[in-house]
């Protein structure tokens, strides 16, 4: 009985925690599917065609340059020996740690018609205005898709190359004795076996083009996300702005149906074999040269060179940017990060421990709806968030009408409203690596504490936390640099006068002063580097 009544608490707690989360899901699709309201009628009636297909463009777009780009790299340096291929399997995943709107300033200044591209090209050429001469003009849609893709194809190349790694390489050596050229064996081979985890990283790169804010932001580039940002800001419509969000909810629907489908479809094998350096493709001469050449090339665009203008910014203008404000920003960004890692390690933890001890198949959903929140984009989620405070400070403010307390904007106009969306959007990553780390544990040691006499919450705290430890850093890290980088929830829903460092760069972004900003931006992107050497190191062990 009294073991009935502790299990019953834990369902409790972890439903609590299933229904808080995916409660603003919920909101925005309730808002959503209300009647019409004129703002979104408006829209409808003038522009938002125009933001779904270049919503639409963009996606295409970096799917494409993402596929250009990684899926040569994956196939090299997971099946194939030339110069450096060591150095690259890691430095190629480099690029995840850019911010978009950080690459996308960077290039511009570097290419725009006063930048030192164009200004060399007019002295060496001798020409004197742009008519003289075609160049391309980066401040576009084409240019915001190479931005993108500069940033995401990693997930593509990562995700990929695992695969390849995964594949039997006694398929690739029979294609060889069928006389199969190398690059035969990758389009009618490796290609074919991995079509599964290729179409799983466009699914997530999708997701994460559609979520863009700042670089389609500061490139004009009209799209779905910027229309839900504009909407808000611009006609104080949440009705509409939910409106918006559900078409993109849609678009999401559709690629995590079509990542599902393809999982569904796919056959696994036994690994027969794996990848050895004996096994691999010896490149030689210009084959050799030209796959280095070829990493070097996406290595340098993509990272090398942004973070070496950055760091000149930095030293150049250290005196500007190196100052109380980042300080304070920095500070700022860090109490919030904190906040969210311990109440998203504090919620996994208790809902990945009712998983354990609960009973039926009903003891994984308050789990899945707790993670509903990571695939929703910023300003969505943002969006999302603002619906149930709002209420809640509308209903708040009702029962005080009476009093001399007047609470105002007492959740959707403080931190709370950003540390709630925070916990929303990354509690999955957190439920993830701690479900990770519980599959470690023997259920032996949980029949071995309750046999002397140690209840649930005992058997959690001496027995599974020492053993939890690294799983619960590793995933408090995680959500703390994604927290620290995250940038159109935190515009739209930081109270007044509070800047996170991702808020406080992207403002100089928009008024061209990054060089005023660089050595917050480059923080971030240091930031943002711990994970990566965290993967590289798991990647390596796991080799």
């Amino acid at each position: 009985m009294h073991v009935s009544s502790s299990l019953s608490k834990w369902q409790v707690f972890a439903w609590l925690i299933g229904i808080c989360l995916s409660a603003p899901l919920a909101f925005l699709i309730f808002e959503s599917l209300q009647g019409d309201s004129e703002v979104f009628t408006h829209l409808w009636n003038t522009v938002l065609w125009d933001y779904t297909s270049n919503t639409l463009l963009l996606i295409l777009g970096v799917i494409v340059l993402s596929c250009v780009i990684a899926l040569p790299l994956g196939w090299l340096t997971a099946y194939c020996q030339f110069p450096g291929r060591k150095v690259f399997e890691w430095a190629l995943m480099l690029p995840l740690a850019m911010p978009t709107y950080i690459i996308a300033y960077i290039y511009t200044d570097l290419l725009d018609y006063a930048g030192p591209v164009q200004v060399t090209l007019r002295e060496w050429f001798g020409w004197h205005s742009p008519d003289d001469y075609w160049f391309f003009d980066i401040r576009t849609l084409p240019g915001a898709i190479v931005m993108i893709a500069l940033v995401l194809y990693p997930y593509l190349y990562l995700i990929f190359k695992t695969a390849l790694r995964e594949q039997s390489f006694k398929l690739v050596q029979a294609s060889q004795l069928m006389g199969m050229s190398p690059l035969q064996s990758f389009f009618k081979v490796s290609l074919p076996l991995a079509r599964g985890a290729i179409v799983a990283a466009l699914a997530l790169i999708s997701m994460e083009t559609m979520a863009d804010f700042a670089t389609v932001h500061y490139f004009a580039v009209s799209t779905l996300t910027t229309a839900v940002y504009d909407t808000w800001l611009g006609y104080y419509s949440l009705t509409a702005a939910a409106k918006i969000s559900g078409i993109m909810l849609l678009f999401l629907f559709v690629s995590l149906m079509l990542e599902r489908l393809s999982r569904k479809n796919d056959t696994l094998h036994e690994r027969q074999s794996s990848v050895n350096e004996t096994a691999l493709y010896q490149l030689q001469g210009k084959s050799a040269w030209g796959a280095t050449a070829y990493c070097v090339l996406i290595l340098m665009i993509a990272f090398v060179l942004p973070v070496s203008i950055l760091g000149g910014y930095a030293i150049d203008y250290f005196d500007e940017a190196w100052n109380s404000q980042f300080f304070l920003y920095a500070w700022q960004s860090l109490k919030v990060s904190l906040w969210v890692s311990a109440i998203a390690i504090l919620f996994s933890v208790l809902v990945v421990f009712y998983q354990r001890i609960g009973e039926g198949k009903r003891k994984s959903v308050p789990g899945r709806f707790a993670s509903t929140g990571y695939a929703l984009p910023g300003t969505v989620l943002a969006i999302a968030v603002l619906l149930p405070l709002t209420l809640l400070d509308t209903k708040l403010n009702e029962w005080f009408a009476e009093t001399s307390f007047e609470p105002g904007l007492l959740l959707s106009g403080s931190l709370f409203a950003m540390v709630f969306a925070y916990v929303v959007r990354f509690y999955a990553i957190a439920h993830g690596a701690v479900e990770a780390s519980y599959v470690r544990i023997s259920p032996s040691l949980d029949m071995a504490s309750q046999s002397m006499g140690k209840g649930f919450f005992q058997t959690l705290t001496l027995v599974h936390f020492p053993l939890l430890r690294r799983g619960i850093l590793t995933a408090a890290l995680l959500v703390f640099i994604e927290c620290m980088k995250e940038l159109p929830a935190a515009l739209l829903l930081r109270p007044f006068n509070f800047e996170t460092l991702a808020t406080h760069v992207f403002q100089y972004v928009s008024d061209e002063q990054l060089e005023l900003a660089s050595v917050s931006a480059l923080f971030i992107v240091l930031v943002g580097l711990i994970p990566l050497y965290f993967v590289n190191r798991s990647m390596e062990q796991h080799n």
